[in-house]
């Protein structure tokens, strides 16, 4: 049989330098795939050529089976998903998620669904079994803008899994969610493996499906097959040191950072957050986490000041009671943050330097111009994060692992009192997942306060000392003493 793929000499350039260099590879009938490499290697840029998103030079051949009941089609499922309003426009804004039941601009999960079967031709029933195994059929109702970054993930592998085409090429399959859903994830893929789907994982997780049996990875634009897939890497210890400014303690304005006291989140009949308990004192660690949809984007968004809800609820920041007349910037000067759902709507036409610049004063761009000492703090944090070639490019002309640095380097950038971390590894390769968790730890030595939200028990930092864990919007767990005994 002819192979499924053939690719023959295919080269790329973007911004004007090499991504990929005569590369050839050649996918065979019955191989299922994982492709891995360095952020920026070139990984999803070959994906989305071999899914006909993207142009190089030579072509790429896919020779489908004529006798297979599956759809002759490639299929992407692209780590980054853009959705859109009711108008077919994707121009959200960051605060907008907590504000939609006021504004239902976006369509519903179940519709989502059903426009994607109608255009597919495929059945409702089918779908049902892939959304109970997901844990996704609590979901129908919710909005395409009240999801997570994990729940959007959910609803792209759902569509995918219901669809089986004759290859399925998934970008980065596990970031964003829950142990549980990886594992059942997995057993799915097998499933339609089975059913002859082929696949390709583009991956540096080691969590993978047994129908995986090829291993490659990209190197200097090249693709190499590899024997086996790596595992976790070991970084060693970086020789640089952190900038002078990050060595001190955070200058703090209470001793107390944040205080729930019985917090209830409720969309209509829906209750997502309930009864909450939960004080964070000044210099203290804390490991949030919970499976997809327990609460806790929601319970950081009180914390940030992004939530209109926190003002009906006994919620104290930073010494102050929420409505006692400080602002959401009042709020935020205090606070770094990054999540994947931040780094949705950054504004992504901004330099390297003027999205970590933009850290001083909590926007998504630079409106003004900085003193001399804190545009010395910004390029001594791009030497640190070895972005200096970068410095003067868009955030949008870097691949996805740099953009997240550029906005890592963003959220420490003014030594802030309170560290919020959600997911902050998502399109990170592991060098750089240690690389930045390392940099954690020596924050936190510092006495920073940090609330690190990770579902991946190997991509934590060390330094996490409490933990606290949601299900189904109420606290399971509260530990003041967490020493690495960790639940997903």
């Amino acid at each position: 049989m002819q192979p499924l793929v053939n690719i023959q000499n295919l080269s790329l350039k973007y911004q004007q330098k090499s991504v990929l260099t005569d590369l050839n590879w050649t996918i065979n009938c019955g191989e299922n795939w994982v492709l891995t490499g360095t952020s920026g290697s070139g990984k999803t840029s070959l994906a989305k050529i071999i899914a006909g998103q993207q142009n190089a030079v030579r072509e790429v051949k896919i020779n489908f089976n004529s006798n297979s009941n599956l759809p002759a089609e490639v299929l992407f499922v692209d780590s980054w998903y853009q959705f859109k309003n009711l108008e077919g426009v994707a121009n959200f804004y960051y605060q907008q998620r907590y504000t939609s039941q006021q504004a239902k601009d976006t369509l519903t999960v179940h519709a989502e669904l059903v426009g994607y079967g109608k255009e597919k031709g495929l059945h409702l029933n089918q779908v049902e079994p892939i959304l109970e195994a997901l844990n996704f059929s609590s979901f129908a109702s919710s909005q395409l803008i009240e999801l997570s970054s994990g729940e959007h993930k959910k609803l792209q592998l759902v569509k995918a899994l219901w669809l089986k085409p004759q290859l399925l090429i998934i970008d980065q399959p596990y970031t964003g969610l829950d142990a549980l859903s990886r594992k059942n994830l997995n057993v799915l893929l097998d499933k339609i493996a089975e059913e002859g789907v082929q696949l390709i994982l583009i991956s540096n997780d080691d969590e993978l499906p047994y129908a995986v049996n090829r291993f490659a990875e990209i190197i200097d634009g090249q693709l190499l097959e590899i024997e086996a897939f790596k595992g976790t890497l070991t970084v060693e210890n970086k020789s640089k040191e952190i900038p002078d400014f990050l060595k001190s303690s955070p200058i703090y304005s209470s001793e107390q950072i944040a205080k729930m006291v019985d917090v209830n989140i409720s969309y209509g009949d829906k209750q997502v957050l309930k009864n909450i308990n939960w004080e964070i004192k000044a210099g203290e660690k804390w490991l949030l986490q919970g499976h997809n949809g327990s609460g806790k984007s929601t319970l950081l968004s009180l914390i940030n000041g992004d939530h209109p809800q926190s003002y009906a609820n006994e919620l104290y920041l930073f010494g102050n009671k929420r409505g006692s007349g400080e602002s959401i910037w009042d709020i935020k000067q205090h606070i770094g943050l990054i999540s994947p759902e931040f780094h949705w709507y950054f504004d992504a036409s901004a330099t390297v330097w003027q999205s970590i610049a933009s850290g001083f004063y909590d926007t998504v761009g630079l409106f003004q111009q900085l003193p001399y000492s804190k545009s010395q703090q910004v390029d001594e944090l791009i030497e640190y994060f070895e972005l200096t070639e970068n410095k003067n490019e868009l955030l949008n002309h870097l691949p996805l692992g740099k953009q997240r640095l550029v906005l890592l380097a963003r959220t420490i950038i003014k030594n802030p009192e309170l560290l919020i971390l959600d997911e902050p590894c998502q399109g990170l390769d592991q060098q750089q997942t240690q690389y930045f968790n390392q940099l954690i730890d020596e924050l936190c030595a510092n006495g920073m306060t940090v609330i690190y939200v990770g579902h991946f028990d190997t991509q934590l930092p060390k330094t996490l000392t409490n933990k606290l864990v949601l299900s189904q919007g109420k606290v399971i767990e509260n530990t003041k003493a967490y020493k690495k005994q960790l639940v997903s």
